[in-house]
């Protein structure tokens, strides 16, 4: 490590001014991937701005058909959600599948999304379920958050401070996990919305993306077998030395089978 100044905000606005006084500052939340990349010195932050005092940042509100989760929520306490659990069960089984148990008690949700990593199950769940990503400024739409490979659309120093979830008729999330990390080779999460279909698609390619192929397809007849014959395009699939690109994209599609047996089971 090396040294850097530390604050630790008890109010979003408190926190802003932090993050104005240093150029150079960033946001902890979780610390899941912060902390590592500084001890590997790929992040050299002169402040980090701790949001953990922030109450109001951490809760969990269902009202009129949408799901309310302030974003310093930890993954456990999303995959323990009552609530969540009954009306959103792919959203809380995929926080309980994430890393280990050590990450999903420190690990929010506000911090993956900010992250971006393109093999993190959340951008799955927010994109599939078409969710809302309020900061401090505005509201952004999934479809329109998610750049590219740990790039979002955040503006300097905005802050997550929840995210919506609409509410769907049926939802789940099934994952080709890397043995050692759990992260997705390829994760996909699908959510049925009185017929019409989002699937999108983690761990594939540089960011998660929605596979309208097996969209169209499950929202003519939402059954696995609706999908079984398509082979999807791999040619902006990830190669490497987990999986190649033909296999990812087979993985997509079995993946979304498995998720919609697991809702027909």
């Amino acid at each position: 490590m090396y040294p850097f100044k530390y604050q630790k905000p008890g109010s979003i606005s408190e926190a802003q001014a932090c993050l104005a006084k240093e150029s150079e500052s960033k946001l902890l939340a979780g610390g899941q991937s912060l902390t590592a990349a500084m001890k590997l010195r790929l992040s050299s932050p002169s402040e980090l701005v701790d949001l953990s005092a922030i109450a109001e940042l951490a809760n969990i509100k269902i009202e009129n058909g949408v799901a309310s989760i302030g974003a310093m929520t930890r993954h456990a306490d999303v995959a323990s959600s009552s609530p969540l659990r009954t009306l959103i069960p792919g959203l809380a089984n995929l926080a309980g599948g994430i890393a280990d148990r050590m990450v999903r008690s420190m690990g929010t949700l506000g911090g993956s999304l900010a992250n971006n990593d393109p093999a993190a199950d959340y951008p799955a769940a927010t994109l599939g379920l078409g969710a809302t990503i309020v900061t401090n400024e505005r509201q952004i739409k999934a479809d329109e958050f998610f750049l590219g490979m740990f790039e979002t659309a955040l503006h300097k120093n905005e802050i997550i401070t929840s995210v919506l979830f609409p509410v769907p008729t049926r939802s789940a999330y099934a994952k080709f996990k890397h043995p050692a990390s759990r992260y997705a080779t390829v994760g996909v999460f699908v959510a049925d919305f009185n017929g019409a279909v989002r699937v999108a698609v983690t761990g594939a390619a540089l960011v998660v993306f929605r596979a309208t192929e097996l969209e169209q397809a499950l929202s003519q007849r939402f059954s696995s077998k609706s999908i079984a014959a398509i082979k999807l395009d791999d040619s902006q699939l990830n190669s490497d030395l987990n999986a190649d690109a033909a296999y990812r994209a087979h993985l997509i599609t079995r993946m979304a089978m498995q998720a919609i047996d697991s809702l027909q089971s």
